[in-house]
């Protein structure tokens, strides 16, 4: 791994930027009409608890990333062989970011743009970022944490004063009942994106304080789930339930309409910069949990080596990911919840902490 290391108050902005990155543009639960917003909080509430069991992989072995302490909890062999999976789901859902942007951009701002070249720029520029360690990324949001949070306030507060808020469309509540709820924070909210934690095990090792990695990353964990929960009310009151489900990004739909004292129009420019910077710290967190794991996994002596290749070889599964913005998004909400978060999010890091915890118990009574 890298010499590096970060503050825990690095690891707080890597976290909430990490988690509203594209959960903001993509992540909405539409389907459940205005109790959208209650299968977000119940997906918070299970992230949370989903992190603790990572948390306590990383108390058994501090210093290792996931790609290493696998190994030595169930075998140097098969360990290998789950954390090369490991490689292939962080490039994988790294793609799936990227994709993200790239169809926000090319159908928004840069409609006559080819959609490879958007997405060429931003990975030439995220592996750059690699190239540089992870220290610079972690600088890159904490520099601009504070710009996010302050076009988020000035955003909220024009909304409120042009009158756009309507909150009868939040009505009624449960109106489908709580199965519908719980069916979408199962298979939506909770793996999107607060499972997605699960790239943190590979992170975690940096810390230079390893103490505060619980308290740190679940509060990161919560403001970015109240501030998912409070983009949807908004959306749903701003936009009405029909608008709200039609749109393809609720959120810049709502701060398209913001018009004040007949000259603060036309503000989409907020959302898009928002949207370039938790682009940029999403997909580098999965690229570079992708980078030192390929490394760990291969034995090479430098992570660098593997950088520029990784971001050729995201670029490419996100041009091939998909052939256009629906099948994109039906893939990303459906296939990948079943076949690929289940697994890697819940399933392996369960068998993975309770064998740990089984070889810890059976060397503390050999010890004794």
């Amino acid at each position: 791994m890298e010499k590096a290391k970060i503050t825990p108050k690095q690891l707080f902005v890597l976290v909430v930027l990490f988690e509203i990155g594209s959960a903001l543009l993509v992540g909405f639960p539409v389907g459940l009409k205005q109790d959208a917003w209650i299968a977000i909080l119940f997906g918070m509430a299970g992230g949370v608890l989903l992190f603790l069991v990572y948390y306590r992989l990383f108390l058994y072995y501090p210093d290792l990333p996931l790609t290493s302490y696998v190994e030595k909890i169930i075998g140097k062999w098969p360990g290998r062989v789950i954390g090369y999976f490991y490689i292939i789901y962080f490039i994988y859902i790294a793609a799936r970011v990227l994709r993200d942007f790239g169809e926000l951009l090319t159908s928004t701002i840069y409609n006559r743009t080819p959609i490879f070249l958007i997405m060429t720029v931003l990975i030439l520029t995220i592996s750059y970022a690699i190239q540089k360690g992870f220290e610079v990324i972690a600088r890159v949001g904490e520099l601009f944490f504070a710009t996010v949070y302050l076009m988020a306030i000035v955003g909220f507060f024009l909304i409120i004063f042009s009158g756009l808020i309507h909150l009868e469309h939040l009505k009624p509540v449960l109106e489908m009942g709580w199965k519908p709820i719980i069916k979408s924070s199962i298979k939506e909210t909770l793996p999107f994106p607060f499972g997605e934690m699960i790239v943190f095990t590979m992170l975690l090792p940096y810390l230079n304080q390893a103490k505060k990695a619980k308290i740190v990353c679940i509060s990161g964990m919560i403001l970015s789930g109240i501030n998912f929960i409070l983009a949807t009310i908004i959306n749903i009151a701003t936009l009405g339930v029909d608008s709200f489900q039609r749109s393809p990004y609720p959120l810049l739909s709502t701060v398209s309409k913001i018009q004040l004292f007949n000259f603060i129009e036309r503000l989409d420019v907020l959302f898009m910069i928002y949207v370039m910077i938790s682009g940029f710290i999403k997909v580098a967190v999965f690229y570079y949990a992708a980078v030192i794991g390929t490394t760990d996994v291969f034995k090479f002596k430098d992570c660098k080596q593997v950088s520029f290749p990784m971001g050729i070889l995201i670029l490419i599964t996100a041009m091939m990911i998909a052939a256009n913005y629906s099948e994109h998004i039906k893939e990303g909400l459906v296939t990948s919840a079943v076949y690929l978060h289940l697994p890697f999010q819940l399933i392996i890091p369960l068998v993975l902490l309770g064998t740990a915890f089984i070889r810890s118990r059976i060397k503390k009574a050999s010890e004794a």
